[in-house]
């Protein structure tokens, strides 16, 4: 009978073997060419020329 802290060892080993197998997929993102430059956040002026922006997460494990 093994102990629990070998037992616990082998557990992790196997969790980090199978994130490092874990397909990966990149996606390419265009750079832009010519930025604009930035108005200040004190111009006062609606947020309406502006879209709503953020991140998106897939998480495609099983």
């Amino acid at each position: 009978m093994l102990d629990a802290f070998i037992i616990e060892e082998i557990k992790r080993r196997e969790r980090l073997r199978q994130e490092r197998e874990r397909p990966v997929l990149e996606i390419p993102v265009p750079v832009p060419e010519d930025r604009p430059k930035r108005r200040s956040d004190d111009s006062g002026e609606d947020d309406e020329d502006h879209p709503e922006r953020g991140v998106v997460i897939i998480d495609m494990s099983v």
